[in-house]
């Protein structure tokens, strides 16, 4: 079993087009292990818990329970818009969730593995933690991440994080704990210097803050956020679930093939924290989860004075955030994939590029993909009588296309394997503009006009075909809606069924009727073309 998870959202306000990526890219490769013929599990949701969504609550004028409900309604919109093919759904208030935190409190709780203490020092309202020394830059100031930041002192309980960096250093560089990419690891390690002497506080006094899951051993705290949150990726997985439970099987999942999260919450919480309570609650080596960290999506500033332009991250301060949503609607489902699936390097920032999203789309797809898909259906519809039928012409032509098939079959799943969700869709462009060129040399609509080219015009027709069903077949993963309609308009519902060790030359015999062409990637139009 493949179990895939996203970091779960905040729903403190609505999605961004981080929030779209990271959703894509986990669906990308979901579908791809079903296509691979692999059993997936799917799992996102929203982490609803923390004193940011009392404190916009408040100033909302409304109930949090309500805000929180509210603003989990945008993020599930966003998956129905972005077409998410996730399995399982977290909602931190769940009653089964709070039962498995709980559960999982009290256990470490009876190992000792939590003490109380009374702390005084500077508090990050933003990130909702105590800060040390450590977080401070060279001149000794807390930097713009952490937000406002205030002295506080009050008593609360711990988890003994100290005890287990010493593992921790040992299962990552041993990558008992999986980073992915590689280069992310030496990060992990520095950070671990840093928290080699420090507990983790994982209470808040409930007089401060009520919205949260009180500590069973002192309902006068309820658990910190994050500890609450991380906790998300076992219990919607079935662990401890009670008997009857509509959740998966626990130990068909576990343990994650990859937690999908970004880069800014690798450390501490998915790096440090996560695997460290996973050893406190006994799970060993090998039941440690693969961290997959993505990069940030940018936005490019031009700077007024001399005119270069630099990358800036999106912020709501900035007032520079995408709306994901909106982009939807202004070019539709399967542009707005294409190009986040396209145009980062997983692991990578890049810079979100309106311009490059029109350029890449309609070049690839619409002139590229679509056209290909038109005029080959177009051309066997009306030299053909809309039938692929048997044909005993070869030449060298023709050769060049099937190892160019070969050659996608091979490169693709390699990219994929190393996440490399653009290159794979850069060989399979590749492929796209082969097949395109071997139709303007062989010019089937010239050999249309002699007779006795016929069985030429056939094998020609047939090729460009072909290549349409197994690009319909690897855009799955990518653009499956899109990859639906080409299918249809194939008439080859059985493409829809194939695995990736089925894919062969032959996807569509002798025999094979079309139907008629409809425009499948329309060229995107700016507003004001």
């Amino acid at each position: 079993m493949i179990f895939l998870t996203t970091a779960i959202d905040y729903p403190n306000g609505s999605p961004h087009i981080g929030h779209a990526y990271e959703k894509v890219l986990t669906d990308v490769l979901a579908r791809y292990h079903r296509l691979c013929g692999e059993e997936v599990y799917f799992l996102t949701g929203v982490d609803q818990h923390g004193q940011k969504m009392v404190q916009t609550a408040e100033k909302e004028g409304v109930n949090v329970a309500t805000l929180a409900k509210k603003n989990t309604k945008k993020f599930l919109k966003l998956l129905d818009a972005l077409d998410i093919s996730n399995d399982g759904w977290a909602e931190t208030t769940d009653d089964r969730h709070k039962a498995c935190v709980s559960q999982i409190l009290t256990a470490l709780h009876e190992k000792g593995q939590l003490y109380k203490k009374s702390y005084s020092g500077y508090y990050s309202i933003r990130q909702e933690q105590f800060l040390t020394d450590q977080e401070r830059d060279e001149n000794g100031n807390f930097g713009p991440e952490w937000g406002e930041v205030e002295a506080r002192e009050e008593e609360n309980w711990y988890f003994k994080l100290s005890e287990h960096t010493t593992w921790l250093r040992e299962a990552v560089e041993s990558d008992a704990l999986g980073i992915v990419p590689a280069f992310r690891k030496s990060e992990v390690l520095n950070a671990i210097g840093k928290a080699e002497s420090t507990d983790l506080c994982i209470s808040r006094p409930k007089e401060r803050l009520s919205w949260g899951i009180p500590l069973p051993f002192d309902p006068d705290f309820v658990t910190y956020v994050w500890f609450d949150a991380l906790i998300n990726y076992i219990s919607f997985a079935g662990y401890l679930k009670e008997e009857g439970s509509e959740l998966p099987d626990f130990d068909k999942l576990w343990p994650a093939h990859f937690h999908i999260i970004g880069k800014d919450i690798m450390v501490p919480a998915h790096a440090i924290y996560w695997p460290c309570m996973l050893h406190a609650m006994g799970f060993e080596n090998a039941q440690m989860p693969n961290l997959l960290v993505h990069g940030w999506w940018n936005v490019k500033k031009k700077d007024s004075a001399t005119g270069e332009e630099s990358s800036e991250k999106m912020s709501k301060s900035l007032g520079n955030i995408v709306d994901p949503m909106e982009l939807v609607d202004t070019v539709g489902t399967d542009a707005v994939r294409y190009y986040l699936a396209r145009d980062i390097a997983t692991g990578k920032d890049s810079d979100f590029d309106p311009e490059r999203l029109f350029v890449l789309f309609n070049s690839e797809m619409a002139n590229g993909l679509g056209n290909l898909l038109n005029r080959s259906l177009n051309m066997t519809k009306a030299s053909l009588g809309a039938e692929l039928v048997a044909y005993e012409h070869d030449d060298e032509e023709c050769q060049l296309v099937r190892n160019s098939h070969a050659s996608l079959l091979k490169t693709f799943p390699e990219k994929m394997a190393e996440i490399d969700l653009r290159g794979a869709l850069e060989a399979l462009v590749s492929f796209i503009t082969d097949v395109n060129t071997f139709a303007e040399r062989t010019k089937p609509w010239e050999l249309k006009k002699d007779e006795a080219k016929r069985d030429q015009l056939t094998a020609v027709l047939h090729h460009m075909c072909e290549a349409c069903a197994l690009a319909s077949v690897l855009l799955q993963p990518f653009v499956p809606a899109a990859a639906a309609k080409m299918q249809g308009q194939l008439n080859a519902p059985h493409l829809a069924d194939l695995k990736f060790a089925d894919l062969k030359w032959g996807l569509l015999p002798a025999g094979q009727t079309i139907n008629k062409p409809k425009p499948v990637f329309p060229r995107l139009q700016k507003s004001d073309e």
